[in-house]
């Protein structure tokens, strides 16, 4: 798929600098990604530098992309055998609730994949909130084999992250302490204006990923994309780095016309 792209680039981007991927349609962009994902995945297998790790995200768009993972046509070609599976946030419910994404998770992906259950890393359902923050947290820090993030060791080879219209990402809010958490690599948030409370990766454990890839769809995004890519926006979203690239996934209708947005190339995604 051609897509039309802005910026390229280089390693140790973020929200505002990384590249945008803008493809006709939704459909076009969640081929896309399964795509580039499946790419990077037998990438990391051949180097064979341990596991393929990827950060799932909640929402419509990833909801088609782990039904289209879970497809004959991915299905087959995704090395699972040698993939782990962690999530980027979660509403803090029961995973048989309605709005648990780690419930979607299983139904969409999980369970339709051969995926070992030992790889599978779900963020807990139960005790309080800073309970279930730590344990997360702690088995994080056991499958990175350390209490402490190094520069040039990736905890994610791949985050997946949404864009709320608000500009939150993951289930960092406006005007939420999450977002002065520097220590932490989990941590609760209970948002003003969104129900449940969350438990999410902070911007530590975040900017650990190798790539990390933002979907946009639907022009209702369109505008706070913009202003999510503009330098000193306030928004959450922009102030996600990541230790090598970020990317923006989007289609036609959710692609800003912003004044800042002009360096432009066209050509074959990468």
């Amino acid at each position: 798929m051609t897509a039309h792209t802005q910026g390229t680039p280089p390693q140790g981007q973020s929200a505002i600098t990384g590249a945008l991927h803008v493809y006709p349609t939704g459909d076009d962009l969640v081929r896309a990604l399964a795509d580039r994902l499946l790419a990077l995945a037998l990438e990391k297998v051949a180097r064979k530098d341990g596991p393929f790790r990827i950060a799932l995200s909640g929402g419509s768009t990833p909801q088609r992309l782990y039904a289209l993972m879970a497809s004959p046509a991915y299905a087959q070609r995704f090395p699972w055998q040698q993939m782990q599976f962690f999530v980027g946030d979660d509403r803090f419910v029961p995973h048989d609730h309605a709005d648990s994404n780690a419930g979607m998770f299983r139904r969409l992906l999980l369970s339709q994949v051969p995926v070992p259950e030992s790889a599978i890393f779900l963020m807990p359902d139960s005790g309080t909130p800073q309970d279930a923050a730590a344990s997360y947290e702690a088995t994080l820090r056991a499958q990175y084999g350390s209490t402490t993030l190094h520069p040039d060791r990736p905890l994610f080879d791949v985050t997946l992250l949404g864009l709320g219209t608000d500009g939150h990402t993951a289930s960092l809010f406006p005007t939420q302490p999450v977002l002065s958490e520097r220590t932490a690599w989990v941590a609760p948030c209970t948002p003003t204006t969104a129900p449940h409370t969350r438990l999410t990766l902070t911007y530590p454990a975040l900017h650990a990923s190798q790539h990390i890839i933002f979907l946009a769809e639907g022009a209702g995004k369109a505008d706070i994309l913009a202003q999510v890519r503009t330098t000193g926006s306030p928004y959450p979203a922009s102030a996600i780095t990541a230790m090598g690239d970020v990317s923006w996934f989007v289609d036609q209708a959710a692609a800003p016309s912003h004044p800042l947005d002009t360096h432009t190339a066209t050509g074959p995604d990468a």
